[in-house]
């Protein structure tokens, strides 16, 4: 008697054949995850930090005011008089900026640091409307219209958060949304280290 060789099934071969591309990017996305460090994108690491604030003015946004004075551009020779300055990187259009829009007007409230903001590829009247309606906590608003100056800083998306010591040396970047927890937990502690000499 003799043994009939094992024919593969057709049908299941092509269906393997077929899996093959989903495990590789199921396999790519698992290690992209990890990578970036369990999905907290807060922890995405900064080149700049420990170096100086790129040398870029940004203009004012134009018709934003503060009570009747005009509310100033971002010069980078003021982000090294002395003081801890936040820099947050915002946009009218950017849903999480809204979210986050509460945490920053409370934080400006407390004095800790003074705040500024990059006014992100945005549309100028959009960007006056939006701190209208919400309220302006930032001391400066520098406009960054075609992306240039987020090129420099080295932002990966809005919102983002920098502390930036009396000298201009970068300190500390957040990625993504304050929100209370991580203003008490992260944001301000980073200030604090920021203030000493």
């Amino acid at each position: 008697m003799t043994d009939t060789p094992t024919v593969p099934n057709p049908r299941r071969r092509s269906m393997m054949i077929a899996l093959l591309p989903l495990l590789a990017f199921a396999a790519l996305a698992v290690l992209f995850y990890v990578r970036l460090g369990a999905g907290d994108a807060a922890r995405i690491p900064s080149a700049l930090i420990g170096k100086a604030v790129p040398p870029r003015d940004m203009p004012a946004l134009a018709g934003l005011k503060a009570g009747d004075n005009p509310v100033p551009g971002i010069l980078a020779a003021d982000l090294k008089q002395g003081q801890v300055t936040v820099v947050n990187v915002f946009a009218s259009w950017c849903g999480p900026c809204h979210e986050e829009h509460p945490v920053l007007t409370a934080f400006a409230e407390t004095g800790k640091a003074r705040l500024v903001g990059i006014n992100y590829k945005d549309d100028p009247e959009n960007a006056r409307r939006f701190l209208g309606r919400l309220g302006n906590p930032y001391a400066a608003v520098g406009v960054d219209e075609n992306g240039r100056a987020a090129i420099d800083w080295g932002v990966y998306g809005v919102p983002e958060t920098f502390v930036v010591k009396g000298d201009g040396t970068i300190a500390y970047k957040f990625v993504g949304p304050l929100t209370p927890e991580s203003l008490a937990e992260k944001l301000l502690p980073a200030i604090e280290a920021a203030s000493k000499p």
